[in-house]
């Protein structure tokens, strides 16, 4: 692989002569590849019992695995029933870290494409407030998906800056997110496309919007909540000298110890400013373990604050629900909890009272229920990814393996006799998507954009 000089040159005099080495040779392995079991959806225990592929732990989370390229785990029928997410190792352990409890608020600042977001809503468990954003409109488009296909409820998504987040949201959240743009350079194994990264930007670059991102971040944690920060980069520039200035800017924000395990180091003083707290920081380097180079960050606000719940919730006539109730006592045996947004003719739901959104670019609002049209309710794709097989009156089942679960996936009708009406899909128990059953044809639902193509 091609690995820039100068990148070479700085990781030499940073690591010394005999460190170099062993960093150097660690270029010479493949990357590592992982899948973290989305136990939103299904329990690592029984995820295990029906997994083809070959799995071996990952030690610093409980629910992540490594995995080999031969398995091919995205062309699987058990991903397009979010039974899993797909993630490099390493980058699992910020996840592992925020340790997101149900209940609690919780902003993933930088959010795009979702591997953190829904590790963390799977510890949340459908309770409490988990807002995700991104700058970004195009890469807000993959996070939604990854919400949708891993069975989250609790989540809105904005498109958003930090600066107009702060604003809205002053000390309003118990947990924060910051996994920082940056130079990337923990990623040259993994992605080639990190080595032109470093070539056209020198990481002097990133320090500054990391320190703004970080500043607002502050302001949306409430007393007493934790920030975790976390990049993957080696560059100190990026790493120990930004959280040595959030400390000095911050004096309330105190680093709080990380169990390090399998490898991973602490951070390293000598770096910033010799400040001995620093090595309450982690690293992860491709020749310490198995995965690839991040660096976190674990500190706490100071203080204790009770939440003050400013939410809203949409009035809804109860006449304009009716179409929606039908169609709940006609095909479903669940029960409805939390709130109901009305937009337009589109019904969401959430688990907690709606906080004030205006002017905020929202791209997902909570839970996508569907869509009201002429006098019937249809349910959404977003809707059935987050139930379960016993919440849905007419189901059918297809093996992982069976030709029918294929020809679903890839949105070919079927030719099998059910009861008429709506029917949940079902890989080995689990949902993966909705369809309609008219005589001895099952019409196919599956929503155009996410069919197999191969």
């Amino acid at each position: 692989m091609r690995i820039p000089e100068k990148f070479l040159k700085k990781m030499k005099m940073l690591l010394g002569d005999e460190e170099f080495k062993s960093f150097l040779k660690s270029y010479d392995y493949p990357g590592y590849r992982g899948l973290r079991v989305n136990t939103l959806k299904i329990s690592v225990e029984e995820f295990l019992k029906i997994s083809p592929f070959n799995l071996k732990p990952i030690p610093w989370t409980k629910d992540g695995f490594y995995c080999s390229k031969e398995d091919s785990p995205g062309k699987h029928p058990f991903y397009h029933a979010g039974l899993y997410y797909i993630q490099e190792p390493s980058a699992m352990f910020t996840g592992a870290v925020i340790d997101a409890k149900p209940g609690e608020y919780v902003l993933d600042l930088c959010a795009a494409p979702g591997g953190k977001t829904v590790q963390m809503a799977a510890g949340m468990k459908g309770k409490g407030l988990l807002v995700a954003n991104d700058i970004s409109s195009d890469r807000v488009k993959a996070l939604v998906k990854n919400i949708e296909l891993l069975g989250v409820t609790n989540s809105i998504v904005t498109n958003e800056t930090p600066e107009n987040l702060a604003c809205k949201f002053p000390e309003f959240f118990d947990k924060i997110l910051v996994d920082a743009p940056c130079s990337g350079e923990g990623m040259l194994r993994k992605d080639e496309n990190a080595a032109k990264s470093i070539e056209n930007f020198d990481c002097s670059v990133y320090p500054g919007m990391q320190k703004g991102i970080l500043e607002n971040a502050y302001k949306m944690l409430k007393p007493g909540g934790q920030l975790v920060y976390s990049t993957c980069t080696f560059s100190p520039e990026e790493n120990e000298m930004v959280i040595s200035w959030f400390l000095d800017k911050f004096k309330d924000c105190k680093l709080c110890g990380i169990t390090k395990t399998a490898g991973i180091e602490s951070g390293r003083p000598e770096w910033a400013d010799g400040n001995c707290e620093l090595l309450k920081t982690a690293r992860l380097w491709p020749h310490k373990l198995e995965g690839e180079g991040h660096f976190t960050a674990l500190i706490k606000k100071s203080g204790d604050a009770e939440r003050i719940n400013k939410g809203k919730e949409d009035y809804i006539e109860n006449e304009e629900l009716k179409p929606f109730y039908d169609f709940i006592k006609e095909n479903m045996a669940w029960e409805i909890k939390g709130f109901l947004t009305l937009k337009k003719k589109h019904l969401y739901l959430l688990p907690v009272k709606t906080p004030d959104l205006s002017g905020i670019k929202v791209s997902k609002f909570g839970w996508y229920l569907g869509e009201f049209k002429r006098e019937r309710f249809e349910p959404s794709h977003s809707f059935i990814m987050a139930l379960k097989k016993e919440n849905i009156v007419n189901t059918i089942n297809f093996d992982c393996d069976s030709l029918e679960i294929f020809k679903y996936l890839k949105g070919e009708t079927l030719i099998v006799d059910g009861n008429k009406g709506y029917t949940g899909v079902l890989v080995n128990g689990y949902t993966v998507g909705w369809a309609k059953q008219t005589g001895s044809m099952l019409k196919n639902l599956y929503p155009k954009g996410w069919r197999m193509v191969t």
